[in-house]
């Protein structure tokens, strides 16, 4: 089976372009989602959270308190590779198992951080989404009303979009409607049904 990476910088529109793929019928793996599913309650992940960062980062009612974990490794380079220590080989496992589930020519695995957590040994290809910068910043601002102090901590916290664009071997420009981003999206469906080996 055919492994797409699919990543691109926040707020470039990574998940609409899957739920184009989905609609395709072409199984999607998100390691977004993955990682929410390891930290809901009573997983052993939130539990050795819990012990890692304090009582702090987790809710009354046991949930993982997200903006208090946030605010814990945002600025802080040593507790952020602790958080991702114990996460990203639970994710990489969980990905490969759910890959061994699968029947058809090809997948699409979502990993925002694809560059960033050094992932793009689980794929064969890796697919960018990518707009400018200022589009990032724009989107953000209307979808998520965060501050633009935050969208560009975000953003600076990501490698350069000129890495991910070189390190690229299929690139979407997501600029256009979304008329021209679905038949993008086809064209590359095709050619990954083309190249596959199913």
């Amino acid at each position: 089976m055919l492994k797409i990476g699919l990543t691109g910088g926040i707020g470039s529109g990574k998940t609409t372009v899957t739920t184009i793929f989905d609609k395709l019928n072409v199984p999607i793996i998100d390691a977004d989602i993955i990682s929410h599913q390891l930290v809901e309650n009573g997983q052993p992940a939130l539990l050795q959270i819990k012990e890692l960062f304090g009582e702090s980062v987790v809710n009354t009612d046991s949930s993982l308190n997200r903006q208090a974990l946030r605010s814990i490794i945002f600025d802080n380079p040593e507790q952020k590779k602790i958080l991702e220590n114990l996460l990203h080989p639970l994710i990489y496992e969980k990905i490969e198992s759910e890959i061994k589930l699968l029947n058809q020519a090809y997948c699409v695995i979502s990993v925002p951080l694809l560059f960033e957590t050094q992932m793009t040994d689980l794929v064969d290809r890796v697919l960018v989404i990518d707009c400018s910068v200022e589009e990032q910043i724009n989107r953000l601002l209307s979808r998520d009303g965060m501050s633009i102090d935050i969208i560009k901590a975000f953003i600076n916290n990501q490698v350069s979009r000129e890495f991910r664009l070189s390190h690229a071997d299929d690139l979407i420009i997501n600029t256009g409607t979304h008329d021209k981003l679905a038949e993008d999206v086809k064209k590359l469906h095709n050619l990954y049904l083309s190249i596959s080996t199913h």
